[in-house]
């Protein structure tokens, strides 16, 4: 081999080591995935969506497609976008704007920056996983999270505009797929990844994420998601999630978590850990015959 040809060699195999991630920050790389409506935001994107555009209705029909069992949950509003006829007006620029009018907790933009900066040498890829319209998502996180980060239901629109077909719904199982294939993707093994969510459309995706050694974190109270989450963060502020990584991924100490905090300009005011118990009784049959007779 010659000197000119083993330079070449050389810089091929150099470029060939740069593209593949090094095993260091392999074992340091984390995948943080997160839901958007109510976890990201405070109010639906499908009501915003439906009273923009006059339809009154739209929880009522949200409840009806529940009780058919007809739709994964999560995934009413793209299946009423397809199918309802008061929602055949709907057209892109539409979504656009009801994502302009989605109202986000506060700080999600401090929450993503955070994540985009290595901690204790850890890394962590931030995505959005939502059953909604992934142009509604894409238009609400504008400027915050960059729109390939984004996965939501993706749609066909016809030459009028309307929306002629449904390509993918991340809802329910669905949800699983996407995530894996990012893990997939990024090279993250399935206990580095940690998975945010509100409500029943994360159900399966949080099973799936704690099969597997992953970390799970909810914010909201509904019960049926606390079951399973391991950990619940009740904030209107965005970056709240940061605790439970911080603490049980990371093991960093209160002091230190704090100290992040502030250098961002944040005091934590208010940090109460508490454990609860959801609990309902109902008289036995005994004591309601001995109550009576008393």
């Amino acid at each position: 081999m010659t000197i000119k040809s083993k330079a070449v060699m050389d810089t091929i195999r150099q470029q060939m080591e740069n593209a593949i991630p090094r095993q260091a920050d392999l074992n340091n790389r984390y995948l943080v995935a997160s839901d958007f409506d109510k976890t990201l935001s405070f109010n639906d994107s499908g009501l915003v969506l439906s009273e923009m555009v006059g339809i009154r209705n739209f929880e009522d029909k949200v409840a009806g497609l529940a009780q058919t069992n007809l739709v994964q949950p999560g995934a009413e509003l793209a299946y009423l976008l397809r199918h309802d006829p008061e929602f055949r007006a709907v057209r892109r620029e539409h979504l656009v704007e009801a994502g302009k009018g989605v109202r986000l907790k506060h700080q999600v933009s401090l929450l993503a920056e955070i994540l985009s900066e290595e901690l204790a040498g850890a890394r962590f890829d931030f995505y959005v996983i939502s059953a909604g319209p992934a142009v509604v998502v894409r238009s609400a996180l504008e400027g915050i999270v960059p729109a390939d980060h984004i996965l939501g239901t993706e749609f066909d629109f016809d030459t009028t505009g309307e929306i002629c077909a449904v390509r993918r719904v991340p809802a329910g199982y669905g949800k699983v797929i996407v995530l894996q294939e990012l893990e997939s993707r990024l090279k993250v093994s399935p206990d580095r990844t940690i998975y945010v969510g509100d409500g029943s459309s994360d159900l399966y995706v949080m099973q799936h994420v704690n099969s597997r050694a992953g970390h799970t974190i909810a914010v909201s109270e509904s019960k049926s998601i606390g079951r399973i989450a391991q950990r619940t963060v009740l904030s209107d502020n965005a970056t709240s999630v940061l605790v439970p990584i911080l603490e049980d991924v990371l093991q960093w100490d209160a002091a230190s978590i704090r100290e992040l905090f502030a250098r961002y300009g944040l005091a934590m005011r208010d940090w109460d850990k508490v454990r609860t118990d959801w609990l309902t009784f109902h008289p036995t049959t005994a004591t309601s015959e001995t109550a009576l007779v008393s």
